[in-house]
């Protein structure tokens, strides 16, 4: 993996067709089938909590864009390397700000992988998700969107990470999917090559990622109605003529 794409700030995915640990004669490649329209592709990016040259929440994120796009998604890994701290650049008006931005907005469902370091997320991490505004120049960087919490450890398996990662998500308004990874050991679970081992770690990354292809389908043709908020329409003035209508059943 790279940090090709520098402008965009996002990472480059290497064998991206390469999928050693899994057993593809149990796996659906197309695990949404039935739930709603698969085209176009579902659109997944994907944020990690580490800036070490061999990081594990970054080897768990590109092994779980693997299987996205195995899956029939298109993915966006962000870099965050030279990501300023929130309130470091007056109105947070940097480029890699920017970046992170649009591509959240690109995208209809995100996976967040942090490092667990002294029982809680990294910086790295809640960095990224304070510069996702709720709201950006009139749209909606996360609202309405599905979401897959993971996390790795150094010692034994602890859910503290992704149970705030479960916070943060409902607090940016997005549909965070019951299922998560916790990788304990995760110095242990990769080779020297960065991919991850055969393990139960791996393959519940691959019910992760299943159930998230599933709910961000089943979501994506009802995301604008399910962020559609009486607060938002009584603030901008915008009535609605009847019960019908405000439910979005009915369309001119």
């Amino acid at each position: 993996m790279s940090a090709g794409h520098s402008g965009q700030r996002l990472r480059t995915l290497a064998d991206a067709d390469y999928l050693p640990a899994l057993q593809p004669e149990y796996a659906y490649r197309r695990p949404a089938v039935g739930l709603g329209p698969l085209d176009p592709s579902p659109r997944v990016l994907l944020l990690y909590g580490s800036l070490r040259e061999r990081s594990y929440s970054r080897l768990a994120v590109e092994e779980t864009a693997r299987l996205l796009q195995y899956f029939g998604c298109e993915t966006r890994i962000f870099d965050p390397s030279d990501l300023p701290l929130p309130d470091q650049v007056k109105d947070d008006d940097h480029p890699a700000v920017r970046k992170l931005r649009e591509h959240s907005l690109w995208s209809e469902a995100h996976v967040w992988c942090s490092p667990e370091r002294h029982g809680q997320i990294t910086g790295i991490m809640k960095t990224q998700i304070d510069h996702l505004p709720l709201a950006y120049k009139g749209l909606r960087p996360t609202q309405g969107r599905a979401l897959a919490v993971m996390q790795v450890s150094a010692g034994s398996q602890s859910f503290n990470s992704v149970n705030t990662l479960r916070i943060l998500g409902r607090w940016m308004r997005m549909f965070t999917i019951p299922n998560q990874s916790s990788v304990a050991k995760a110095y242990e679970e990769f080779d020297e090559n960065g991919r991850m081992k055969p393990s139960s770690y791996y393959d519940r990354i691959v019910d992760v990622v299943e159930e998230l292809v599933r709910f961000t389908v089943l979501l994506r043709p009802h995301a604008d109605q399910l962020v559609d908020r009486y607060s938002e329409r009584k603030d901008k003035d915008q009535p609605v003529e009847t019960q019908v209508e405000a439910a979005g059943l009915v369309r001119e």
